[in-house]
């Protein structure tokens, strides 16, 4: 071969090289675009959202609560005992009556009297009538000392005392009556998988509140006053039951911290130790990732805390806070570890009891 055709075979074989280096670099740089852009993508769509709670000093109890409905305790019927005619009828609905008041009088010398002091609720005859056996003459009641029976599972029968106070609420009216638990039928007239008792209460009622109204009997059981309390979605619990809340470093990391609980009311719970009134604590609320997102999260996941006073920060990386003007405040899910998962336990009552 020449020389002139080596020198164009090589100058050829330098171009497809020159390509292929070329073709290359703009491979790599239409990938590094892709990267950076699917990195701004995912660092946009993961998003943790804390709610923040503070601690107050307060006083906190729980009880138990019943439905049931009121009854009479005491109620008279007078009944004749055989055909007569109505001679005397002393009294008319609505009266109040003593104990040992007439009522009515019949043809055969029966005069009827009062048992108990109370209240004319019926009158079902007139002087003159003629009556037969087992019909009805007059009604009287006592509408001012009533009862109240209420079913009591077998949870919560250990809990229930025969002379335990109580309050008995009246449903329509809302009036509130003191009483005490008067009776329990131990023997459980249930068949299902659960078995229930009845307890009994005796009730002194005003007007107003009348048999057969349905009314809620509340038994309270434990308090704690002057005490730390924190709402109790704020706090987590381990798989052993330890209870724990997320505190807020100088670095704005979260650091998990254990408490001791007592009393719970469902609602809010006592902090016996490990927190202090007024110091804030978080946990998550919401947490936006899909699973891709998921696996870059510990590298550039964003982080926002809702304050209760309305405002929020985002926070990136753990670096600086940037507030803005958005409402916050508490809610969320059951209380989760920060990057997501859940801490396992249940209801406030672990370590340190509390109902």
């Amino acid at each position: 071969m020449s020389e002139t055709g080596l020198k164009k075979k090589n100058g050829k074989k330098k171009k497809r090289i020159l390509r292929r280096i070329l073709w290359t670099l703009a491979l790599l740089v239409i990938l590094a675009g892709a990267g950076l852009y699917t990195w701004a993508k995912l660092k946009d769509q993961y998003t943790v959202t804390y709610d923040e709670y503070t601690a107050t000093t307060g006083t906190i109890s729980n009880s138990l609560s019943f439905s049931g409905n009121l009854a009479l305790r005491n109620s008279q019927t007078c009944t004749a005992a055989g055909n007569a005619t109505v001679r005397n009828v002393y009294v008319k609905e609505g009266d109040s009556v003593k104990k040992g008041d007439r009522l009515v009088r019949l043809s055969t010398g029966t005069t009827f009297t009062a048992d108990f002091d109370g209240k004319v609720n019926q009158v079902s005859v007139e002087n003159g009538d003629e009556v037969s056996s087992g019909a009805a003459l007059v009604q009287i009641a006592d509408f001012e000392h009533m009862q109240v029976s209420f079913r009591v599972d077998e949870y919560d029968i250990g809990d229930v005392q025969v002379g335990e106070r109580c309050t008995v609420t009246a449903t329509a009216t809302e009036k509130v009556f003191e009483s005490t638990v008067e009776s329990i039928n131990y023997i459980s007239s249930s068949t299902g998988n659960v078995a229930y008792y009845t307890a009994t209460a005796h009730v002194d009622v005003d007007g107003e509140v009348y048999p057969g109204m349905q009314v809620t009997v509340t038994i309270p059981q434990e308090e704690a006053a002057d005490v730390v309390i924190l709402k109790a979605e704020a706090l987590s619990f381990t798989l052993e039951n330890q209870a724990f809340v997320y505190k807020m470093k100088e670095d704005q990391s979260l650091e998990e911290v254990q408490v001791q609980v007592g009393v719970s009311n469902g609602n809010y719970v006592e902090i016996k130790s490990g927190l202090e009134s007024g110091e804030k604590v978080y946990t998550v609320s919401e947490t936006k990732e899909d699973s891709l997102t998921s696996l870059f999260a510990g590298m550039f996941g964003q982080q926002r805390f809702n304050r209760q006073n309305g405002r929020q920060s985002n926070r990136q990386n753990g670096e600086g806070s940037n507030w803005q003007g958005q409402n916050g405040g508490p809610g969320g899910d059951m209380p989760s570890r920060p990057d997501g998962s859940s801490s396992g336990g249940s209801a406030p009552g672990g370590n340190g009891g509390g109902r």
